[in-house]
């Protein structure tokens, strides 16, 4: 028998909480079915098995991260959009480790093209218009603000600039600075 008010998105949500919670690794349907304090079949009704749960949570991070970085820039430009776009980025993981972790998910093609993955590409590209940047340039700078991004913030998690000066928000600050002074050099303006 379901439990009322059980559905595909309140659990979706709920994995997403849990996932900030233990690692989006050890999240899985027996592990929601716990949070819930139902039988694991009784959530069949909602979810196929553990890979739809955590695609779901997955594009659920995707959209929700979209959102913030969306916020964050709308109305800025340059140097000033770049700053809040990464600033979005690193407090979203920051404040949401296990989602951010479901973020980076692998997901099939037909997924990741209906995906808010697609916003991201789309909210870094208005970002660098601001900079003037010619193809295959553009594409080349989606792909390195990602990666610098995703790395730096990666580390971050992990614990890699806990030991040492100067503090980890400095560096960040740093990085962006240097993003946008090497984005500036690079403009075809």
């Amino acid at each position: 028998m379901d439990r009322p008010g059980l559905t595909p998105e309140r659990l979706t949500r709920a994995g997403a909480e849990l996932a900030d919670e233990v690692g989006f690794d050890q999240v899985t349907v027996s592990a929601l079915a716990r949070r819930f304090d139902v039988k694991v079949p009784s959530l069949y009704s909602h979810l196929k098995n553990s890979q739809d749960l955590r695609i779901r949570i997955a594009l659920f991070a995707l959209e929700e991260l979209a959102d913030r970085v969306a916020d964050a820039v709308a109305g800025r430009a340059g140097r000033d959009a770049l700053t809040a776009f990464a600033g979005a980025y690193r407090e979203y993981a920051r404040d949401h480790p296990g989602r951010y972790a479901a973020a980076r998910l692998r997901l099939d093609p037909e997924s990741a093209a209906t995906s808010a993955g697609v916003r991201h590409a789309q909210l870094a590209r208005a970002i660098l218009r601001g900079y003037g940047l010619d193809e295959p340039d553009a594409t080349h700078a989606v792909r390195m603000l990602g990666s610098v991004f995703h790395g730096y913030v990666s580390l971050e998690l992990a614990g890699g600039f806990e030991h040492s000066a100067p503090n980890a928000l400095e560096s960040w600050e740093w990085i962006v600075d240097s993003l946008d002074a090497m984005l500036r050099d690079r403009s075809t303006r």
